[in-house]
């Protein structure tokens, strides 16, 4: 009996592990779909839904049932643009433009007016416009600036990895010597995208970093130098004095350089982004900007306030975390995305 149970519950294990049980058809599942990730502008859209909805819903809104287009519409209007981060002075231009038309009987109806304000938010936007062609020198050095928080070593990282992905030699330098733990998130989206990272030690002086970096990049031959810097707010003289010394530097061992400086804002901020863009200019000779979490922002209107009330072009949008959510800021794309 003691054997007959053995043999019992031997053959139960072996049933459970597979041992006397007869071979099974393998089943494979059938193949996904692969996910298909909307196109950029289908993101943009979204990413500029709660943008839309502050301006061009309210808008709406406002000419809803207007049968006449008059002085009070527009000054309703105004009051619109302000309060969806379009700026004071890029409303008041906007507000005296709509009322030249206003008087050459352009507006008849809201329909009208919409395209007449579409028309001259492009046009301030496309004054301005020019993507950064990075061919233009070997090697060419961004310095990108902005205070902590803005998105400014992910937007570092998204240009690596977009300019490495083309076939280009990237290099970093981690010359925001102040934060902790700066120099570690640049070598880490340096590791993501397969490029090397010049870095000293936490509190070394920042021009010794951008130093060394310029001499890489010439041994190295590399096409594309960033050059991510501190991002605190100190005093106006302070940040001048700095950026002076990081100019002087790079310029003195790459003729021509920097050849832009990147100011990095995030458009979630607003009128906080104004105010950064002012100071920045004033301090650093910046060149271009790249305007990062427009998704889900209701404040995508300082887009056309930094280009319009600083001349600056927008080199770059964020709409996303992706590491490809980071493009080419198109103004037609811009616009069409936001008045659709």
């Amino acid at each position: 009996m003691a054997e007959e149970q053995k043999g019992f519950f031997r053959g139960l294990m072996g049933k459970l592990v597979g041992g006397d049980a007869q071979p099974q058809e393998t089943v494979i599942p059938p193949a996904s779909e692969p996910e298909v990730r909307p196109g950029f502008f289908e993101r943009l859209k979204k990413g500029l839904s709660r943008t839309q909805e502050n301006l061009i819903g309210r808008i709406d809104t406002l000419l809803l049932g207007k049968k006449q287009i008059d002085a009070d519409t527009l000054e309703e209007l105004e009051e619109i643009l302000l309060t969806a981060d379009i700026g004071v002075a890029t409303s008041v231009e906007l507000i005296r433009a709509l009322e030249q038309r206003l008087k050459r009987n352009e507006l008849q109806d809201g329909e009208a007016l919409k395209r007449a304000l579409r028309e001259d938010i492009l046009a301030r936007l496309e004054k301005y416009a020019a993507p950064l062609d990075i061919n233009t020198s070997t090697p060419f050095v961004i310095v990108v600036i902005g205070v902590n928080g803005v998105g400014k070593t992910t937007t570092i990282g998204k240009l690596a990895n977009r300019y490495a992905m083309s076939g280009k030699r990237v290099l970093l330098a981690a010359a925001d010597t102040f934060r902790a733990a700066a120099a570690e998130q640049l070598e880490i989206w340096g590791e993501r995208a397969g490029v090397d990272v010049i870095r000293h030690q936490e509190g070394a002086d920042p021009s010794a970093v951008v130093f060394d970096a310029c001499k890489a990049a010439l041994a190295r031959q590399c096409d594309l130098l960033i050059i991510d810097t501190a991002g605190r707010l100190h005093t106006k003289v302070n940040l001048m004095e700095e950026m002076k010394k990081i100019r002087r530097v790079v310029g003195r061992e790459i003729p021509g350089a920097p050849h832009e400086t990147l100011l990095v804002l995030d458009a979630a901020t607003g009128q906080n982004a104004i105010s950064q863009a002012k100071l920045f200019k004033e301090a650093a000779e910046v060149s271009g900007v790249a305007l990062t979490k427009l998704d889900g922002s209701a404040k995508g209107g300082i887009v056309v306030a930094v280009s319009n009330e600083f001349q600056l072009p927008v080199r770059y949008i964020g709409v996303g975390e992706g590491v490809d959510d980071l493009r080419d800021f198109d103004p037609q794309q811009f616009v069409a995305a936001l008045f659709q």
